[in-house]
């Protein structure tokens, strides 16, 4: 799949992130400086062997600061702004598409977009969180609060269900495990990055037709 996007698609990102106050523009600004000077000095000498202090000195912050844009160290490698973003384009699908449909439709959106603007990014914190048992660990934890609870809440609003519903539950894992397949696929190997979108919109049509083997 092509890395280009569609004319209405360009720097939907960063239509959203001007429309932020200055106060929290100026907190993102921050937060994303602080994350470049880390995946840097992990990708150089290694998660473990890297210290809040080092990253903090990078990025001319003291470890306080540190700790008020990212609880843990391991947040610095997980935390994206991507959710809101996916929950934004999601929305605004047509009101008689169905639930992989509009989810095929903004992963075709968006994800081209990541690896347009962030593809270094993307790749150092897939592989990290591949590496690290620390980061594996996190990442767990945070799909739960993060990303699984957007996909509740839109998938829910989508079919007229509460967002507790269990059939609802089960359903974003389902999609959380296949967007996961497909890192692992391209973590492995098996698929090249720029392909990515291509595999993870299969693997949603999969999800779609039942999972016919």
């Amino acid at each position: 799949m092509s890395t280009s996007l569609p004319e209405h698609a360009i720097d939907r990102l960063q239509d959203r992130l001007e429309r932020l106050p200055l106060r929290e523009r100026k907190k993102l600004k921050t937060r994303r400086a602080i994350q470049d000077h880390a995946l840097r000095l992990f990708v150089e000498q290694g998660y473990d062997e890297t210290t809040v202090e080092q990253i903090a000195e990078a990025a001319e912050i003291s470890p306080s600061t540190f700790f008020r844009y990212f609880p843990t160290k391991e947040d610095v490698v997980i935390t994206d702004e991507y959710d809101p973003i996916m929950a934004e384009i999601f929305r605004a699908q047509p009101a008689g598409a169905g639930v992989i449909d509009a989810l095929r439709a903004t992963f075709r959106e968006i994800l081209p977009q990541m690896l347009a603007g962030d593809m270094d990014t993307v790749i150092a914190r897939m592989r990290l969180t591949a590496q690290v048992p620390a980061l594996r660990a996190r990442t767990t934890e945070s799909l739960r609060e993060g990303t699984h609870a957007v996909l509740k809440e839109i998938v829910a609003e989508r079919t007229g269900r509460p967002a507790d519903d269990l059939d609802v539950e089960a359903f974003t894992w389902a999609l959380l495990g296949v967007l996961q397949a497909a890192m692992y696929a391209w973590l492995d190997g098996k698929v090249e990055i720029e392909n990515l979108p291509g595999l993870i919109d299969h693997n949603l049509e999969l999800v779609a037709r039942g999972f016919p083997l």
